[in-house]
């Protein structure tokens, strides 16, 4: 039964993800024709749509890996916990989508949703954390790196969570630079509680594809773990460097920002070569996946420097470049994660792509990276400028800033259409397998059990 819920979230996610980067070329036209668009679709609900739609895409698909790779659970009542946690996930999702679509507002900046509907999504997340527990609880045996890896990105949403709604006090409320510092605070840890969760995942899939047991319970890897624990609790600070805090957050958050994402890449390259060629070749699409997201890590150590040293920062915090670093991480690594993740599940537990299947995930793969490369180059070139701009004239009205700006906004738009066809070429055919491999599976349990009876 934890199957079903695995893939049932991962299809949901893939979904999502499709409504995502619907969302999110809509934004990109918008740059180009902001007044006509204005009107029918304003900017204020695309871009909460857009980052709303990726977050549950990341959401979905992270803890259906968790479903698929978590020991067996020996008690029906965990997949009902399974279930109605998919079923508050999935409600909260539609609702904020819907609130967003009307435009009922009343959060903060990525939460912008009415705070009530993040009941729904802590509920859930508390189940998963139950059901965590019942798979692990009879365990004896020392624990991988993984594991721990998802129990800290449980806990540590929950936390982040919570804390992300400490501005309903007016303590927090009342006072700028608390509010501020709290909701960046909280959203950064955000990121890093689900990217536990994807890196757990993908470090599971790496130990089961290279055959070495000892992989997850290596020192450099529990040094990774930890070093990602730290960067979860600290490397927000590079958001609020403009904020009056203390220097040792500044300080803390620059060097866990120039050391995670290189240990992250070490513990990758060692895998990819421990495997043999039969191995990559057996498992080519999750080793393909893996290693976009290899290349992607090292390409994104460039946005993190310029968003973490305090003298480039001044500059382009709030410009695209920051925009940048966000889609090189979302895309270029969580995604291919999760994609490589949901590529290996299947070929697993459900069996092998048809050669044509692979054909057009594989034409997708590249094709979507290709073009991430160029809408990630526009990002940085538009932030760029527009921070020499700001300097060289800090005068210059806003719409005059952003004419200026136009050759880069048309380079990331039509990449980002590239990006767009490369996913759906990969999405597509994975939804197609999973739903009908099910279908089939289903009707096959169903066949055994009428003749049994």
């Amino acid at each position: 039964m934890n199957r079903h819920i695995g893939f049932l979230f991962m299809a949901t996610g893939l979904l999502f993800l499709l409504a995502g980067i619907m969302f999110g070329i809509l934004g990109g036209v918008f740059y180009l024709f902001p007044q006509e668009l204005r009107d029918a679709l304003p900017f204020t609900k695309i871009r909460p749509l857009h980052v709303s739609a990726i977050v549950f895409w990341i959401l979905f698909a992270a803890i259906g890996g968790l479903y698929l790779y978590l020991p067996k659970y020996k008690k029906k009542h965990s997949a009902r916990l399974g279930i109605w946690h998919y079923l508050l996930l999935l409600i909260a999702a539609t609702a904020i989508l819907g609130c967003y679509f009307t435009g009922i507002f009343g959060g903060r900046e990525y939460w912008e949703f009415p705070p009530i509907l993040a009941l729904p999504i802590a509920a859930s997340f508390i189940l998963l954390g139950i059901n965590f527990y019942k798979s692990m609880r009879k365990n004896k045996e020392p624990w991988p790196a993984y594991r721990w890896m998802w129990l800290t990105g449980i806990i540590f949403f929950l936390l982040s969570f919570t804390e992300s709604y400490l501005w309903l006090i007016p303590y927090f409320r009342d006072s700028l630079v608390r509010d501020m510092a709290v909701q960046w605070k909280s959203y950064g840890s955000l990121v890093g509680s689900w990217n536990m969760l994807i890196n757990g995942s993908a470090l599971f899939i790496m130990e089961k594809l290279s055959g070495d047991r000892t992989m997850a319970r290596k020192p450099l890897t529990f040094s990774m773990f930890f070093l990602g624990l730290f960067n979860l609790m600290f490397n927000w600070g590079h958001h609020i460097y403009s904020l009056p805090v203390n220097d040792f957050i500044r300080y803390t958050a620059y060097i866990v920002s120039m050391t995670e994402l290189l240990i992250l890449g070490k513990i990758i390259l060692n895998w990819r070569s421990t495997l043999s060629e039969a191995k990559r070749n057996k498992h080519l699409l999750p080793f393909r996946f893996m290693t976009a997201a290899d290349i992607w890590i090292f390409l994104n150590l460039f946005t993190a420097i310029l968003m973490s040293v305090p003298a480039l920062n001044l500059y382009t915090h709030g410009t695209h470049v920051t925009v940048a670093h966000a889609m090189g991480t979302t895309i270029g690594i969580n995604t291919m994660l999760l994609l490589a993740s949901i590529c290996y599940a299947c070929t697993r537990f459900l069996g092998k792509l048809s050669s044509k299947s692979i054909r057009w995930v594989n034409k997708g793969l590249y094709f979507g990276n290709i073009s991430l490369l160029v809408f990630w180059l526009a990002l940085l070139g538009a932030g760029i400028s527009k921070a020499m701009l700001q300097t060289q004239n800090p005068s210059i009205a806003h719409g005059l800033l952003m004419q200026q700006l136009k050759p880069w906004f048309i380079g990331f738009t039509l990449s980002g259409a590239g990006i767009v066809a490369g996913l759906v070429m990969v999405i597509v055919p994975l939804l197609h397998f999973m739903i009908t491999k099910k279908i089939k599976l289903n009707t096959q349990t169903a066949h055994k059990l009428l003749q049994h009876s």
